[in-house]
């Protein structure tokens, strides 16, 4: 139990750290992917296909996520310490007068634990198996719900094709793990030195449903533009902060009758 205890202090790290972290690790991945492709081959459209989970936290089954990662050799210790902290889980409805009984539950993870983070990574660990194909150059990175598909060519056809038979791949795994795709969120770009050299009006179709082409796309907490250039988020940080303004002006206004300028 000491073990445990231990274990869990290290990993009650706050979200936002967490969650950063992760963050950093595969943006960094994905900018470095890019620029690689673009100096190794300069006539190459490097592709993004982000897609979107519905509710990931909710459908996770408790069953599958212990199989994973017994799968994945995770030691006994981690694994019974993972059991104890999904084990007893009930759901109880209250409405008005009415208290229906308690029910077990052998889905979903917790939102708001740091933990869920690392155990969902593990859940998803087959959908980035899948997905990751060195043949079909795509390169597969995943945080939570949000799962982003790199592959690069020189025909935006050929990276279009490559997107259908990946997302045939994910359309199976999320049966057998019963997480469902939204797919009016998905989001379609394509990374290029310059438009001169590619056809941008293809468009790729998923089930039947088509995604349309972004100049712009937020990857990670990170807006991006097709050409990589940090001027788009640069925008979008000034934009928050002029929000952020009025919203201060208006409190300071209401609270002590003074404007933004005499409070400084």
């Amino acid at each position: 139990m000491k073990c445990c205890k231990s274990l869990w202090l290290n990993i009650k790290h706050s979200d936002e750290s967490l969650q950063a972290q992760i963050n950093k690790y595969n943006f960094a991945t994905n900018y470095k992917k890019i620029h690689t492709v673009w100096s190794d081959m300069k006539k190459r459209v490097v592709s993004l296909l982000s897609l979107n989970e519905k509710n990931a936290f909710d459908n996770v089954m408790h069953s599958k996520l212990l199989y994973n990662m017994k799968k994945r050799k995770v030691s006994k210790l981690l694994l019974k310490f993972v059991k104890n902290f999904l084990k007893d889980w009930c759901i109880m409805i209250i409405i008005d007068d009415y208290m229906m009984m308690k029910c077990s539950v052998n889905i979903d993870i917790l939102q708001n634990s740091s933990l869920s983070l690392i155990l969902y990574l593990f859940y998803n660990v087959n959908l980035l198996k899948a997905c990751d194909d060195i043949k079909l150059r795509t390169n597969f990175t995943n945080f939570m719900n949000d799962i982003n598909i790199l592959t690069y060519e020189k025909f935006i056809k050929y990276n279009c094709k490559v997107f259908s038979e990946i997302y045939d791949r994910c359309k199976q795994w999320s049966k057998m793990h019963d997480i469902k795709f939204l797919i009016t969120k998905h989001e379609l770009i394509y990374f290029m030195k310059t438009s001169k050299w590619f056809n941008m009006k293809v468009d790729v179709k998923l089930m039947k449903h088509q995604i349309n082409l972004k100049l712009n796309i937020k990857v990670l907490k990170v807006q991006l533009n097709f050409k990589l250039k940090w001027v788009t988020h640069m925008y979008y940080i000034k934009a928050k902060l002029v929000i952020k303004q009025k919203i201060m002006q208006t409190i300071i206004k209401s609270t002590w009758n003074s404007s933004m300028m005499t409070s400084k």
